[in-house]
């Protein structure tokens, strides 16, 4: 994987109230298409083509006849957007954009852990690099993943990469054992329990909505455990009219949007911070948006040999979820 260099001046750029007219300017120019992931900041959201789930996004994204795709996530989503639309140009708007569970799970680490287990399986967690993707033999999301690990033969072992806490959710969903990569969001790590159960205390008919990233000590008070799309899903068909909410707070932007008449709780961090959000969403802005789209800059750029082997257990996965 190689990112083109990245400009770090915002020289002429417009006032902050003006950005969101700039852009739309700048995005008709371009033949541009904007994805923002629920996590973003909701100045972001609301001026975006598309809001979701990274996979969900790549997909839309390529559907379109958009020639440039801006993505604004992290690093391994504005990858996946590549790997299904080799011919668009894939933006960044900031490169610092990265994810502690990608991060934490390195393609030669991953390759030794894989030969340790030569008679494994590989179903790899869609939040891992490119080059992760390349050494597994499928690819799953969080709403899809238990679905997926019950389709596999029931004698074959499975090596389950890169979220832990993830893993062990699909093993208790599923009855499979797995063998784990040891990696984990340091977002979905950081909620405070007993923050939850304060919040269930001052709202005692909040239902709990939360991600299977999440630790099980804090899962087991949840009412609800899906995707990021899911519980927004659950948040407007569900009859409650309060919600505590165990994932990144950026998805608190739609949920209110979606069902204005309910309340929603986001939980605190073990120290009684906000460190809930994440840091590495949180560094696109909407200058750095107007900045990548005036300079086309920065981009991702794949070799071609490692995209083809990337999308392979991406196409296995939508395959297999027909």
């Amino acid at each position: 994987m190689v990112f083109a260099a990245a400009q770090n001046t915002a020289s002429g750029c417009p006032a902050h109230r003006d950005l969101p007219e700039a852009i739309a300017a700048l995005k008709r120019q371009r033949n541009a298409v904007i994805l923002a992931h629920y996590y973003q900041e909701p100045e972001i959201q609301d001026i975006a083509d598309f809001i979701g789930d990274s996979l969900e996004l790549s997909r839309k994204a390529a559907a379109t006849d958009a020639e440039v795709i801006v993505f604004c996530g992290v690093h391994f989503m504005a990858e996946v957007a590549k790997i299904l639309s080799p011919q668009k140009t894939v933006l960044l708007p900031d490169l610092e954009a990265g994810c502690t569970l990608a991060d934490a799970c390195p393609a030669d680490g991953f390759a030794q852990f894989r030969a340790e287990h030569p008679d494994h399986l590989v179903v790899s967690y869609i939040n891992c690099s490119a080059a992760v993707k390349a050494q597994s033999d499928l690819i799953c999301t969080s709403s899809n993943a238990v679905d997926l690990v019950n389709q596999l033969p029931a004698d074959q072992p499975i090596l389950f990469a890169p979220d832990q806490n993830l893993g062990r959710w699909v093993q208790s969903q599923s009855g499979r054992e797995l063998t784990l990569w040891p990696g984990s969001c340091i977002v979905h790590e950081t909620f405070s329990e007993q923050g939850l159960l304060q919040l269930k205390l001052d709202h005692p008919k909040a239902e709990v909505l939360a991600h299977p990233e999440c630790q099980q000590h804090l899962l087991d008070h949840a009412d609800f455990i899906g995707s990021t799309s899911a519980l927004l899903r659950r948040s407007e068909a569900s009859a409650a009219q309060e919600f505590i909410v165990l994932t990144e707070p950026g998805i608190l932007h739609q949920m209110r949007k979606a069902v204005p008449g309910k309340a929603f709780f986001e939980v605190p961090g073990a120290d009684g911070c906000s460190c809930n959000a994440c840091p590495y969403m949180r560094l696109n802005t909407l200058e750095k948006l107007w900045q990548c789209l005036e300079s086309m800059e920065p981009r991702i750029e794949m070799d071609e040999a490692m995209r083809l082997r990337a999308l392979a257990p991406i196409q296995k996965m939508l395959e297999m979820s027909r």
